[in-house]
């Protein structure tokens, strides 16, 4: 198993936010997450990147235990992460951005993973030489994603990918998602479009008040009666 959350229980203060959540993502696996406003969503992206310390619990990454590590570590041993609203570095180019994300790798690979990068996203080739901020949302989108595929990551952590994305986007974005998936990088994704992350997705866990209540394959979540009607509109 590439990722492992064991009785995980996460508290900011003495608020507890997190209780005993247990995930799993395998090699290449694309596992969403799905819950309400302040469902504990963002928290388990935070705690499983390092950003927030659990106050009980394992987590596992790559063979190794690093519940206690720091963020800088679990990123080198390869965690990346797309954060919700993207947050570009707008007064800087497309390709500037992108190159932040490379900044553990050498100077050797950075022109082969923009490369790789731009073959994945061509769009990203002609406008790189373009500010950030004046993207349109899907485009930032891509810049936001590829900024993370640029140290080449074992799981990359998608937080809301659909937010802030016209509708007429907004499928297209999964389209993209499935395919960085396809390339063989594993996902543990947060997003509140249940409909649209059920069809991409392998897997899915659903969290309710900071605790799992529901979990299964992608297709047994889509037909949970349960499911539908708290997430799905039907």
């Amino acid at each position: 198993m590439l990722l492992s959350l064991r009785e995980v229980t996460t508290f900011y203060g003495q608020l507890r936010i997190l209780e005993d959540i247990s995930i799993e993502v395998g090699e290449g696996e694309l596992v969403c997450l799905l819950g309400g406003n302040a469902s504990g969503k963002s928290t388990t992206l935070k705690t499983t990147l390092g950003l927030v310390r659990p106050r009980s619990g394992v987590i596992e990454f790559d063979g190794a235990d690093l519940t206690g590590h720091k963020a800088s570590d679990r990123i080198r041993r390869g965690m990346a992460i797309v954060p919700e609203n993207r947050r570009l570095f707008g007064p800087m180019t497309v390709r500037e951005n992108l190159e932040m994300g490379a900044y553990l790798n050498t100077g050797d690979t950075l022109e082969e993973e923009l490369e790789r990068v731009y073959e994945l996203f061509p769009r990203l080739g002609e406008r790189e030489d373009q500010l950030a901020g004046t993207l349109s949302g899907g485009e930032q989108q891509m810049v936001a994603i590829g900024r993370a595929l640029m140290s080449r990551p074992k799981l990359l952590l998608m937080d809301e990918p659909s937010m802030g994305l016209a509708p007429a986007l907004v499928e297209r974005n999964f389209e993209l998602l499935a395919e960085v998936n396809r390339t063989g990088v594993a996902m543990l994704m947060v997003e509140q479009n249940a409909n649209m992350a059920l069809g991409i997705a392998n897997r899915g866990y659903v969290l309710s008040t900071g605790r799992i209540v529901l979990q299964g394959s992608a297709a047994e979540l889509a037909a949970d009666e349960e499911l539908k009607r708290a997430y799905l509109g039907r």
